[in-house]
């Protein structure tokens, strides 16, 4: 079976979206480091690809990277399914049992109730958006009509990867459909081509969704950004990370004899 990479892209969607940009807002992270990838943690990740051969000298099989996209300091996408259904439906029976108990004379009370309720975000016509329901806060609770700078951003979504290393036929992306819940059952992921050392840049195509007010409605908007990243394929043939060599039994620890 291939060898799987995971790549990370960790994306600070605030200030991507008010600079309309991901340089400088983009993370990358991989599992390679050990094997020479540079630039983890930062917006230039080049991704550490062993070569073609094992030790032994026999054929290794080819690398399949999977990507992963985040948004930085949002509700973890790894949180139950059912969370936000969960917060609306609590803030929905808080503000039944304050009517419940509302004194018809006391205004101030149905507006904390209406606050309470919480504001919806709605998928605008002829506009990519999420679909229908209340927005979280930074904090995971239901935003309120003062938490305008405090909205949960929803993860970001790769729509495309191309560049260099799709078009020298490096690497073949694609999106895939699998039981995975955390990302909605898509992901993007690639096979590469090992026998051909060198660095091998790419462009990631990313949409991200801002929140905008339009006829006193809240509705996402989607906005379609780019960022770059590289494969780093070396000659160096894959090891068995605990022995340091080709494939093969691994080491049995000398146990002391039991008394």
């Amino acid at each position: 079976m291939a060898q799987q990479h995971g790549i990370i892209v960790l994306i600070d969607v605030d200030n991507a979206l008010q600079e309309r940009s991901l340089d400088g807002n983009a993370y990358w992270f991989d599992n390679m480091k050990f094997l020479g990838s540079t630039g983890v943690g930062t917006g230039n990740l080049a991704t550490a690809v062993p070569g073609a051969y094992f030790l032994d000298g026999s054929q290794a099989t080819e690398q399949v990277l999977n990507w992963l996209p985040a948004a930085l300091g949002s509700v973890p996408p790894t949180v139950p399914r059912n969370y936000l259904a969960e917060q609306a439906r609590q803030t929905d029976r808080e503000a039944l049992a304050g009517l419940a108990a509302l004194d018809p004379a006391d205004g101030a009370g149905a507006g904390r109730i209406q606050e309470q309720v919480g504001r919806r975000a709605r998928r605008s016509s002829g506009i990519r958006g999420l679909t229908t329901g209340k927005v979280l806060d930074a904090t995971g609770q239901v935003a309120g009509a003062d938490a305008a700078n405090t909205y949960n951003y929803p993860a970001p979504v790769i729509t495309d990867i191309t560049g260099p290393a799709v078009t020298e036929k490096i690497m073949y992306p694609a999106q895939y459909g699998s039981p995975d819940m955390v990302y909605d059952g898509w992901y993007w992921a690639a096979t590469v081509d090992t026998s051909r050392p060198g660095i091998y840049p790419y462009t990631m195509h990313v949409q991200l969704h801002e929140l905008v007010e339009r006829d006193d409605e809240l509705v996402w908007e989607s906005v379609d950004l780019v960022c770059e990243s590289a494969l780093k394929i070396t000659s160096d043939p894959k090891r068995n990370a605990f022995t340091g060599a080709g494939l093969g039994p691994l080491p049995i620890p000398a146990f002391p004899p039991v008394l």
